[in-house]
């Protein structure tokens, strides 16, 4: 009975170290949507026109790295994923805007928004940074570009280190910053009503 004790606390020390001495990769994590962050909106006039989202582009040159913790300059551990971005931000973009009261379609859009992902990433160090940049064209049912331009957002929070959880919430949080830049751009707007 004796050798069973000791034979469990060795197995279960074993156990315990490898758990402990195996680092963690955050390596083809699938993204998720996890904002805490509201959405502003603009002062002008909403339109109820139709508008349809186009699954935006990752034009990213590692589209697969989504984040860095950069706490230790020598050992720079990745963050990456096997999804797609360009079509996660399009799908969210597209949530957002019917969130703020939009009329949005899945086809025949009077406008359609196109999109090519240029930035999603994190920045780890004492803190989450984020970023998200998109370059954007509002196109009427013509094929006319109405209005183009870069919209993007930032956000950043603490959090324990390398923790999964804490990059899902900075990404979706630059997502929504994004969305609210938009939302009060005097000039996108007027694009929208065309």
């Amino acid at each position: 009975m004796v050798y069973r004790s000791r034979l469990f606390i060795v197995l279960l020390a074993a156990v315990s170290f490898a758990a402990f001495a195996a680092p963690r990769v955050l390596e083809k994590v699938p993204l998720k949507w996890k904002a805490t962050s509201d959405l502003r909106l603009g002062t002008e006039q909403q339109t109820q026109a139709p508008i349809q989202f186009e699954v935006f582009k990752d034009v990213r040159d590692r589209p697969e790295l989504v984040g860095e913790n950069r706490e230790d300059e020598d050992k720079v551990k990745p963050v990456t994923t096997s999804d797609d971005v360009g079509a996660f931000v399009s799908t969210h973009m597209r949530e957002l805007f019917k969130q703020a009261g939009y009329n949005v379609v899945d086809s025949n859009g009077r406008v359609t928004i196109r999109g090519e992902v240029k930035q999603f990433f994190v920045r780890e160090t004492s803190t989450y940074r984020s970023e998200v940049q998109v370059h954007l064209s509002v196109v009427g049912p013509d094929g006319a570009t109405l209005w183009s331009g870069i919209a993007s957002g930032d956000a950043s929070r603490f959090g324990r280190s390398y923790v999964l959880e804490n990059y899902y919430e900075v990404l979706s949080d630059a997502l929504v910053n994004t969305v609210s830049s938009m939302l009060q751009s005097p000039e996108f707007q007027k694009a929208l009503h065309r």
